[in-house]
């Protein structure tokens, strides 16, 4: 067992200096490459391929925050059983997560190669190209970590020093991010070569990625006060509504919004093949036949997927088409899955399958509802499938992937204004008010607080535009790979241990017809009728150690309630793995993680 420890130590440490300290193992003649403009082309296109989120990640990313039910959960989220053994994201090596930095610093060390060949502004777009991706790096790390090791160059491997030394502070690897995107802001090109197809990092996506950087922190440092920096909290709400606002006063983006399509527009940047470019400020293009994914397959899938469903006090939160509150309706609580989506915001139909929802199924148009076997609160999701079951099995989805876009520029303006106590009417109508009557929704401002929104956030605030902005950014943004964040910077883990609850039963035993299509598709019984007695296309969901009625005979249908997720504090930061401690020990570890 000794030897053992030792030669993974010895792998280890090798790894630890590989990750910082060998040159890219793609090079292409290191002397000479980097010394033109394709050169920095080339190098910098494979920082996309490596360091973008894929599809399944901005589309699932949020599967295991407080909206969305799924058929099983993360362990991180179950019990207590978590620790530095089962922790990954650290490691070293050429496929180690340090191997991206790696990159990231021998591109920047290495570019005045390039500085003769190309014109200043050229080698300037390319430097903040560089350097936004170093922030882009280690603000995936800050979240995940906390402190983390700040490195802005390659490290000779005799360095010991470097190599070894202490994490750095949040506040100080923080600022060094803010550094990065401030000079990628003002040196990354606005020329329409590299903004026409949204594929590309220019000035407009660092100024959309700053926003967000910037109200993660400033709201994270203000609803954690354990970290002791609330009071630097207004410097990075303030950056964010200076990165946002630049781009909404002087970018060339909008959204898209048509009045005549307020039922098809916003699902439509979802599922379109070609990326609107009139909203998306950066996303993932795929074409028929050429890049292809399994989105719809999985959305559809009763194996492949993971059942995400929508739950019901999320999709409370959808306002009526007048600008009132679905929950200040009398008996709201008891409303039927058909009722729910009555003169509702017009984006829960685009997200989720409501009665009027048609699909293309074995070659024909037709109603369809939701499929218990692929759902388990009867919000089945479909913001981001094709409506053609031709692309259930297989992965030939060709719909184009958003990962920034104008909306959430809106929101980030908005919230970061709300929490620095500076929102009124002026600024409400070049955000939110937008976003609602993009959807058919009255923009109007809210006259108070909503007491059903303060008490779903557990009563941090009653601050009117606080509230409403987060309902505006669930709505908003919804499997977009933003929610898990942002229950972690506003410290709202507890809303992740909740039961799941789905649509109102008004009577188990009974059969329903959901779409109103004239066919039965839903039966919730203590026990599955023999074969002979089945309705042909119902449901049986059976109540018991997976599902039950939480009036018991009625009630909203639960879900997750036997899962064991359980919320700690600690689980805030992930704990520094294992295997990295012991090459370096002096990384420590984070508050609640020791053993």
């Amino acid at each position: 067992m000794k030897q053992l420890f030792i030669l993974l130590s010895a792998f280890l440490l090798a790894s630890c200096q590989e990750f910082l300290t060998r040159d890219p193992e793609n090079e292409i003649g290191s002397e000479e490459f980097m010394r033109t403009e394709n050169d920095l082309v080339l190098y910098t296109n494979g920082f996309l391929q490596r360091h973008m989120p894929d599809e399944e990640t901005l589309a699932w990313g949020d599967q295991y925050s407080d909206n969305i039910a799924t058929r099983t959960s993360t362990q991180f989220l179950i019990g207590d059983n978590w620790g530095p053994d089962e922790q990954g994201g650290w490691g070293g090596g050429a496929s180690g997560k340090w191997s991206e930095l790696r990159n990231v610093n021998y591109f920047l060390d290495n570019l005045p190669k390039a500085r003769s060949n190309v014109s200043d502004a050229t080698y300037r777009h390319y430097e903040g190209v560089g350097r936004f991706w170093r922030a882009y790096f280690y603000y995936s790390m800050v979240r995940t970590f906390g402190d983390v090791p700040w490195y802005d160059s390659e490290i000779d491997i005799a360095d010991a020093d470097q190599l070894y030394k202490p994490r750095d502070s949040r506040e100080f690897v923080m600022d060094k991010i803010l550094e990065d995107l401030n000079f990628a802001a003002e040196n990354c090109s606005a020329e329409d070569r590299y903004v026409r197809s949204s594929t590309l990092i220019n000035k407009w996506v660092v100024l959309a990625f700053k926003s967000r950087v910037c109200l993660f922190e400033g709201t994270y440092r203000n609803y954690h006060e354990e970290l002791g920096l609330k009071a630097s909290a207004p410097k990075f709400l303030r950056e964010a509504v200076s990165a946002a606002e630049e781009l909404m006063t002087t970018g060339p983006y909008r959204l898209v919004n048509n009045p005549a399509n307020v039922a098809t527009q916003y699902r439509s940047l979802f599922t379109s093949e070609n990326l609107n470019t009139t909203e998306v400020i950066l996303g993932l293009s795929f074409r028929t036949d050429v890049r292809m994914h399994s989105i719809t397959w999985k959305l559809f899938s009763a194996s492949f997927g993971n059942n995400w469903s929508l739950t019901q006090p999320f999709v409370n939160q959808y306002l009526m088409l007048d600008g009132s509150r679905f929950t200040d309706l009398p008996g709201y609580e008891q409303k039927t899955y058909r009722e729910v989506f009555e003169n509702r915001d017009r984006r829960l139909e685009q997200t989720v399958i409501s009665p009027s929802y048609t699909r293309r199924i074995s070659g024909a148009v037709r109603r369809d509802a939701p499929n218990f076997a692929l759902t388990s609160t009867g919000y089945q999701p479909i913001k981001w499938a094709l409506d053609d079951d031709v692309h259930v099995g297989l992965a030939t989805a060709n719909n184009s992937i958003p990962m920034f876009r104008y909306a959430e520029v809106l929101l980030n303006y908005a919230e970061a204004k709300a929490e620095l106590g500076e929102m009124d009417v002026p600024e409400w109508d070049r955000s939110i008010r937008l976003l609602r009557e993009r959807a058919g929704v009255n923009g109007a401002p809210p006259a108070a607080y909503d007491p059903y929104l303060a008490a779903y956030y557990q009563h941090q605030t009653t601050d009117k535009w606080i509230l409403e902005v987060r309902r505006e950014r669930g709505v908003e943004l919804v499997f977009e790979n933003v929610r898990y964040d942002d229950i972690m910077r506003w410290r709202m883990g507890e809303l992740l241990e909740k039961t799941w609850q789905g649509i109102y039963i008004p009577q188990k035993g009974e059969v329903y017809d959901l779409n109103g299509d004239g066919a039965p598709d839903l039966s919730v019984v203590d026990a599955e009728p023999p074969a002979n007695q089945r309705i042909p296309g119902v449901a049986y969901v059976v109540l018991g150690s997976v599902y039950r009625l939480s009036e018991g005979d009625r009630g909203n249908l639960e879900f997750g309630f036997s899962q064991g997720r359980r919320w700690l504090d600690k689980k805030y930061l992930r704990p520094i793995p294992t295997s990295a401690r012991q090459v370096n020990p002096a990384l420590g570890q984070n508050p609640g993680w020791e053993r």
